[in-house]
């Protein structure tokens, strides 16, 4: 539980968690979301992926991230994202970002 309180204290992965709420990224649209460098964001993965919050596996070259959902935390997490005012718009952009990926390509 420790490691989890301490992967939830910086508000850098607690929006990681937000943009992974509704949809799986890869390391690389994640980091394109932060002012901070990608060795930095990489780190914070680490951290959530070693507290159990998030989960990745390796495609191709790229590394794709999404949430643990059945991880106590994030259950508390999600809902402390739907009365955070920095989170919910966080958490919108991911739901479209699902939303784009389910639709059916067009020939």
């Amino acid at each position: 539980m420790q490691r989890v309180f301490e992967a939830l204290s910086s508000p850098v992965r607690r929006k990681i968690l937000a943009y992974l709420a509704h949809a799986e990224l890869t390391a690389g649209e994640i980091a394109a979301r932060f002012e901070i460098s990608k060795p930095a964001v990489s780190q914070h993965l680490s951290v959530l992926e070693n507290a159990g919050l998030v989960s990745s596996e390796k495609r191709g070259q790229f590394v794709h991230y999404r949430l643990m959902p059945d991880a106590l935390a994030n259950t508390l997490n999600g809902y402390v994202q739907e009365v955070c005012p920095v989170s919910r718009p966080l958490k919108a952009e991911s739901a479209a970002i699902a939303k784009s990926r389910s639709k059916p390509a067009e020939d």
